[in-house]
């Protein structure tokens, strides 16, 4: 009836000022609660995948190379910091967040009530009114009337007073939280950037040096120790030398074309278990050369060979051949 307009209704524009102001806050608390955990859901995804990418550059960062040391130290200073900086964001950013947005569903509860309990006391003060202007009424039914009309009203009263004075506090309350918890989110980064930054210059610093023995041409060589396939030792097994200009006992040197040191053949099957070594059948020649690259002669029972069936060239395991 009162929307109506077919019955006065008690207004409080003082009040609906707050409830304004109170939807206005809850909304933007909504926002910023939402948003801050799906920030903190992406630096706990970001602390992962740097993890792994740095465990990952510590694995294939060969120990032979500088700075293999001070690149694991750093990996786990860059883990530390990441962790640092979703813990602190949990804990002094979103936690209070969590408190400050849980005033809402309850000061809400309490607005509700208000308008109910408002609701109640316009329906009794009408009931009251419209019995007043009746000069047959029941004069006991009046009473009671006016007197429940009275309750509802100190009921309102109570409610509507409560809420004066807690919908403003609570207003007001928005600047201090929004400082201190941007405060808190921004402090947080500061430290984590500046700490990461040291972190990364030092990495760069590592890799920099790299490059330069690159250059140089002073890397250390990984001694690469191939592990030799097991053959029948009824074969004899060809030892290379460190220059391997010494055939072994039985290899014949004469008429050999150029560069070839011996042959061999096969006398087992092998199958290439990398992209340098040699496939072969039993009974395949095989041209033994010098290695290209001199480090790679301290593969011991290794010899660099090329297939005359092919042409192919590669390393193969000397105890599966015999001199000829």
């Amino acid at each position: 009836m009162q929307n109506l307009g077919k019955a006065d209704k008690t207004t409080d524009e003082i009040f609906e000022d707050h409830l304004l102001n109170f939807n206005t806050q809850q909304v933007n608390a909504t926002r910023l609660h939402k948003d801050i955990n799906n920030y903190l859901r992406c630096i706990r995804a970001m602390q992962t995948a740097n993890k792994n990418l740095m465990d990952t550059l510590s694995e294939i960062y060969e120990k032979e190379w500088v700075g293999q040391d001070m690149l694991y130290v750093q990996a786990q200073n860059n883990e530390m910091l990441w962790a640092d900086l979703a813990h602190k964001l949990a804990d002094q950013v979103v936690t209070p967040l969590n408190t400050y947005q849980a005033q809402f569903p309850e000061m809400r509860k309490k607005i509700d009530k208000r308008g109910r309990k408002l609701i109640d006391f316009d329906a009794e003060r009408h009931t009251v009114q419209q019995m007043q202007n009746n000069p047959n009424r029941n004069e006991a039914k009046f009473i009671r009337a006016k007197e429940q009309m009275e309750n509802a009203k100190r009921t309102y009263e109570v409610l509507n007073s409560e809420l004066h004075d807690e919908l403003p506090a609570l207003y007001d309350s928005r600047i201090l939280f929004l400082v201190t918890n941007m405060q808190t989110l921004f402090a947080a980064e500061e430290v984590f950037h500046s700490e990461t930054s040291k972190v990364y210059s030092e990495l760069e610093a590592v890799v920099d040096k790299l490059a330069k023995e690159v250059q140089k041409g002073t890397l250390p060589r990984r001694a690469y120790n191939r592990p030799l396939p097991i053959a029948n030792h009824s074969a004899p097994v060809i030892q290379n030398s460190s220059s391997m200009n010494s055939p072994p006992k039985g290899a014949t040197t004469d008429n050999l074309p150029p560069g070839v040191l011996y042959k061999v053949k096969a006398a087992y099957k092998y199958q290439a278990e990398d992209v340098d070594e040699l496939n072969f059948e039993v009974g395949e020649i095989i041209q033994v050369v010098e290695y290209e690259d001199p480090e790679e002669q301290q593969e011991e029972g290794w010899l660099m060979g090329v297939k005359e069936s092919t042409g192919q060239k590669g390393l193969f395991p000397a105890n599966f051949s015999r001199p000829i």
